[in-house]
């Protein structure tokens, strides 16, 4: 593998395009799971998981804690082997030992703690581990160049790549990251939670730069339990409860609203209105006909869309 030292500015960009021709929508995934699983001993993390993602697509994964998300990124950043099940990269099918070897692959994981040290500048964060050097020292004022540049080919325009990088907002931070991942080769790109802990106007911001790196044709794997952000950057959706799959859809087969109600767990909630309404008390039976309605204005209650065989 040409490693980040051997590898001229812009490179990775002309490497993206030619894999991106190949496999956009008309041609394999970049990646695909079907029937995947994965088993701890006697416990089951996920069942018959399928999964695909294109160049230029987003695909959402979306899911309460508990649901298998955190398996399902381990299993694709390399990190795990699944116990069942067929994991493909661009056709081919793979046995990740490490996440190196993923990231060789081209898959590349932004965390929710992304992996960045506070009181280092932007430019030091960007190229950590992955250094430019000019003989035996390192090229500080290259780095600084391209760290600027592809910020600012994602839309990102930093007052100084000098400031620490703690000092930006989290989005800010997130979209760093995200542009690094994509500067260093990235195809797939799987982020996880990245507007799990922000405000709304940073939680826009991030999925500015989602659309930006779909534009540039990544395929995307967005992680989240929040419907009102998927709905709007993604392409598919896998929703997951307990391990399993309890729909995969294609944006024109679900609304936002039908989205909205099975992540809201329809069944859970209706069977808790009944108890509440049960148990005699004043104050809970006020509660279960708030329930109540919150599950009618969801439409909850209504035919789900038709899922795909994905």
């Amino acid at each position: 593998m040409t490693t980040p030292q051997e590898t001229p500015a812009g490179k990775h960009r002309a490497d993206q395009a030619t894999a991106v021709a190949g496999n956009g929508r008309g041609g394999a995934p970049l990646v695909k799971l079907t029937g995947v699983g994965k088993r701890y001993g006697a416990v089951i993390a996920l069942h018959d998981i399928n999964l695909e993602v294109g160049g230029g697509e987003v695909t959402c994964v979306l899911g309460d804690n508990g649901a298998g998300k955190s398996t399902l990124i381990k299993i694709i950043a390399g990190l795990h082997q699944p116990s069942s099940g067929v994991y493909e990269v661009e056709g081919t099918p793979v046995h990740f030992s490490s996440p190196r070897e993923a990231l060789e692959r081209g898959i590349a994981t932004v965390y929710q703690d992304l992996a960045v040290v506070a009181l280092m500048p932007v430019w030091r964060n960007f190229f950590l581990g992955n250094e430019v050097r000019k003989g035996p020292r390192i090229d500080i004022p290259a780095m600084k160049k391209m760290c600027k540049d592809e910020l600012l080919a994602m839309g990102i325009d930093l007052r100084d790549v000098e400031q620490p990088i703690g000092t930006l907002s989290g989005g800010e931070r997130q979209c760093v990251a995200i542009s690094r991942a994509v500067h260093f080769g990235a195809k797939v790109l799987i982020l996880d939670e990245p507007t799990a802990a922000l405000g709304v106007k940073q939680s826009g911001v991030v999925l500015k730069y989602i659309i930006q790196a779909r534009e540039r044709g990544l395929g995307v794997i967005f992680i989240t339990h929040n419907p009102h952000h998927a709905y709007p950057v993604g392409d598919r959706f896998l929703l997951l409860n307990r391990g399993a799959s309890i729909g995969n859809y294609e944006k024109n087969q679900i609304t936002r609203d039908e989205l909205t109600g099975l992540m809201a767990g329809g069944t859970e909630l209706e069977q808790l209105s009944h108890e509440l309404e049960g148990a005699g008390d004043p104050g809970l039976a006020a509660a279960a006909h708030e329930l109540e309605a919150e599950v009618s204005e969801l439409g909850i209650t209504q035919s789900p869309a038709k899922e795909t065989d994905a």
